[in-house]
């Protein structure tokens, strides 16, 4: 015999999500589990707490603590605020950078593991790999220590990391300092705004430059894309001078994090550069792709800059190319 499914109205559907909310779900066996890890790391660092309040900060005592302890490293990082993830784009940093200070300061030239010369051929270490080179490189281990101690006064980093990364390699943090523990506390709630606000985005280096150039222009979709692939994306950042008339068409792509989406990101790319070409061949499709997250989807970069006609990174030198090029193709002085 068929069974027959009746179909509930709206309101009983309606009912049903406010009758039935679970308000804020959670899977009470994940709680017990991730209990006992949050627990775990409270611990670590209470007992080194501990030792720095007897027998004082030395790096010995940091050191014994990511080798010996299950999560010590997520300790160290939990006591400066880092973010795993913040974390991985920084060891990668140090990996592809060739800086005499920093490779000094890690001891990257005395590492087990070489890398290799070809920054196209380096991909990211994840937490496994680097708890197993904490465990079994005395230079990396060592290294990473002389981060936290010391990363904040090498010029290089300093001149790359922004300063409110840069101040979570503290050594004051690792004392456990009052005043270090509430900045920490404060930037861990702020990160959220402090990625969102509006003069933190790139795209206001582009948006200042064209103001400077007494250029116009728009943002969101081409009216030709939505008449002809409505289910394609083909909101754009920038199209100068205007939708009516685009000669130059901007998307923008600033990486730190990094996801599987930026493959799908790369694969839409491309389908708006065929699209622009059929619809507006006279426009020139530019692309800005910068950040440390793309350097571990190098296979999706490769695919990303084949789109465009030129791409350029927010680097100083790239912005005064970048300022040629719009003079020139509006005959700007």
């Amino acid at each position: 015999m068929r069974m027959v499914i009746q179909m509930k109205s709206v309101d009983d559907k309606y009912k049903t999500v406010l009758d039935k909310n679970t308000y804020f779900f959670f899977n009470e066996k994940f709680e017990q589990n991730y209990e006992g890890y949050i627990n775990s790391i409270k611990e670590t660092l209470i007992l080194l707490k501990d030792e720095i309040d007897s027998k004082g900060l030395k790096k010995e005592t940091i050191e014994n603590i990511i080798k010996n302890k299950a999560n010590g490293l997520r300790a160290i990082l939990a006591l400066n605020g880092f973010s795993n993830e913040y974390f991985l784009r920084l060891i990668t940093f140090i990996r592809i950078i060739d800086n005499e200070e920093l490779n000094k300061l890690t001891y990257k030239n005395k590492w087990k593991i070489k890398e290799e010369k070809n920054v196209e051929n380096i991909k990211e270490w994840n937490n496994n790999k680097i708890e197993k080179l904490i465990k079994e490189d005395e230079y990396f281990r060592k290294g990473l220590i002389n981060i936290f101690y010391e990363g904040a006064s090498v010029q290089y980093l300093a001149d790359k990391i922004p300063l409110f990364e840069l101040k979570k390699l503290s050594l004051s943090k690792l004392k456990f300092e009052i005043p270090e523990l509430i900045d920490s506390l404060v930037r861990y709630k702020e990160k959220g705004s402090y990625s969102g606000k509006k003069e933190n985005n790139p795209e206001r280096v582009i948006e200042r430059l064209l103001e400077s150039l007494d250029l116009t222009y728009d943002k969101g979709d081409l009216k030709q894309l939505i008449k002809d692939a409505p289910n394609i994306k083909r909101t754009m950042d920038f199209i100068i001078p205007n939708k009516n008339n685009p000669k130059i068409i901007i998307e923008c792509t600033y990486l730190v994090t990094t996801s599987s989406g930026q493959g799908d990101k790369s694969k839409t790319e491309i389908t708006i550069k065929d699209l622009i070409i059929e619809h507006y061949p006279k426009a020139k499709f530019i692309g800005f792709v910068d950040g440390i997250g793309w350097y571990v989807r190098l296979s999706d970069l490769k695919r990303m800059v084949s789109a465009y006609s030129d791409v350029f990174t927010f680097h100083k030198d790239e912005i005064e190319r970048f300022e040629t090029f719009l003079k020139k193709e509006f005959h700007k002085r």
